[in-house]
């Protein structure tokens, strides 16, 4: 039977009201999913911000984990093995021995003979006793320490006067450390070296003295110490000077607590390094002052990290800053714990540091050669590790330790590219960094200074103690000479007080003869 028109318009209506249903709960489930949405989008936002806190909190786990159980070194066998294949030189191992060996044959000698017991002198098999000598016996050497010790140095002004009774003359009184001291400039050089370079605190000194049967109180040690700060400080004031005429000058800086008002603040030593001279400055802030101070008018290079006090230097001075690829590495080292990838960028970093050890082997660092060879293999090196920073970069997260590792090296790309240009700028600033080892290892020791005067004092001795060990001179031998000359030396001449300059004066000691006339 065929369907009327009327029977279609039924069947289209009822079609059209199942759509319309369709239709309706589409529109409500779309509206769901947009609700969903605009409830999902602060979410994900949530987690973007759990996740970088959760890999900054990573991160930070792992740092302290490697400082408090595990090396805090950053070495990696990998670059260790690849920057140490130099190979072994058996004469030059076998010369050192001979020196080692030459400066133990210049040590005070003590010869003890010991003798054949009275039980032994008998010859089991003759019974003979009168045993002859064979040869000069048998010698066998053996080191010893002797404890440290003092003597007491008299000495006596001849006095003369002439038969008139008008005239009486007195010989020069010997120069000292402190007017009317009691202690010698030999003394106040160890007491200084001891702190300055072996990092001894005053209040062990007190003990070991102690122990000797020399007692001598710690504020007098104290009183003698910051003596010879005071009459050193036109030597390492001149230090500064010379280091700032450097073309290439390292610098650093490292904290230091100083007793305010009955608590201890922050003060700061900061290090100016040029070749093997090598100044300390204290200052009582971290603020660009002190750079700006000693570098003010100079030009040449300025080594550093990336510290904000140090951008002033170039205001005031023609020096351009080169940054350093150590603490470049030392960022991606911290983030291999959560982002093994860095392993690629300490990749590229041994490379340049490849390339600089092949200059040395070939005896061109500082040369012509040794730019051109950095032009040529470095700059390729430079290249790869740029494009694979840019490639890298949006796959982290800006506050994580990868995404803070690239965010630095590129912020300072420029900077860290200076060497490409002037052979004499180095790939890092680890020479002032080694430098402020002694005031770190200081700080752990005795803690703290008194006043900034005696952070100033401080700072003037590491000057001299340190420099004098860079050109390989005993600070004890030299603070003893120099701490007297430098109160009647000519300013003029400082230069020749220097421990580079420095040649030690002849001077009259005591000796058995002398000691003996005085007993007399």
């Amino acid at each position: 039977m065929a369907l009327g028109p009327e029977d279609h318009h039924c069947e289209w209506r009822e079609r059209a009201e199942v759509l319309e249903g369709v239709v309706s709960t589409l529109e409500d489930q779309v509206a769901d999913l947009k609700r969903g949405v605009a409830a999902v989008a602060p979410l994900e936002s949530q987690v973007t911000t759990l996740t970088s806190a959760l890999a900054k909190l990573q991160h930070e786990l792992e740092s302290m984990k490697r400082r408090l159980l595990g090396p805090k070194s950053e070495r990696m066998p990998s670059i260790e093995e690849s920057l140490s294949s130099e190979p072994a030189d058996p004469a030059g191992a076998l010369e050192r021995r001979r020196e080692n060996a030459a400066l133990k044959e210049k040590l005070e000698c003590i010869r003890t003979i010991h003798r054949v017991s009275p039980e032994k002198r008998r010859c089991p098999k003759c019974g003979r006793e009168n045993l002859r000598p064979l040869g000069e016996g048998r010698t066998t050497a053996v080191f010893e320490h002797v404890p440290e010790r003092f003597i007491r140095h008299e000495h006596v002004q001849e006095v003369l006067s002439c038969p008139c009774g008008e005239y009486v003359v007195a010989a020069d009184a010997p120069a000292k450390v402190v007017d009317k001291g009691r202690y010698g400039s030999g003394f106040v050089a160890h007491l200084v070296t001891a702190k300055c370079a072996d990092s001894i605190p005053i209040y062990r000194l007190e003990k070991e003295y102690q122990r000797i049967g020399i007692p001598i109180k710690r504020s007098t040690m104290t009183d003698l110490f910051h003596r010879a700060g005071e009459l050193a400080r036109p030597l390492s004031e001149r230090n500064l000077v010379l280091v700032a005429r450097d073309e290439v000058v390292h610098a650093d800086e490292t904290s230091i607590k100083v007793i305010d008002a009955g608590k201890c603040r922050n003060g700061f030593i900061w290090t100016f390094r040029a070749g093997k001279i090598i100044a300390y400055r204290f200052a009582p802030s971290r603020s660009g002052t002190t750079p700006k101070q000693v570098l003010g008018g100079s030009k040449g290079t300025l080594v550093v990290d990336a510290y904000s006090g140090y951008n002033v230097v170039e205001e005031v001075s023609n020096r351009e800053r080169a940054a350093c690829h150590a603490h470049v590495r030392r960022y991606f080292f911290d983030a291999l714990p959560t982002a093994p990838e860095a392993k690629q960028a300490l990749d590229f970093i041994l490379d340049l540091y490849r390339v600089e050890h092949e200059a040395t082997e070939k005896r061109i660092v500082r040369t012509p050669a040794h730019l051109e060879l950095r032009q040529e293999k470095s700059a390729a090196i430079r290249e790869r590790f740029k494009a694979w920073l840019e490639a890298e970069k949006p796959r982290h997260l800006p506050k994580g330790p990868m995404g803070t590792a690239i965010q630095y090296t590129l912020n300072n790309w420029e900077e860290l590219g200076r060497f490409l240009v002037d052979a004499r700028v180095p790939l890092d600033n680890n020479p002032a960094e080694s430098a402020l080892r002694r005031v770190a290892l200081g700080r752990k020791n005795f803690l703290f200074v008194g006043h900034d005067q005696a952070g100033r004092n401080v700072a003037g001795l590491y000057s001299l103690v340190a420099t004098c060990e860079a050109h390989g001179i005993n600070p004890v031998e030299y603070l003893s000479d120099v701490l007297l000359r430098v109160q009647t030396h000519p300013m003029s001449r400082i230069d020749e007080l220097l421990p580079q300059n420095w040649k030690p004066l002849a001077r009259d000691g005591p000796t058995p003869d002398t000691a003996a006339a005085v007993a007399g």
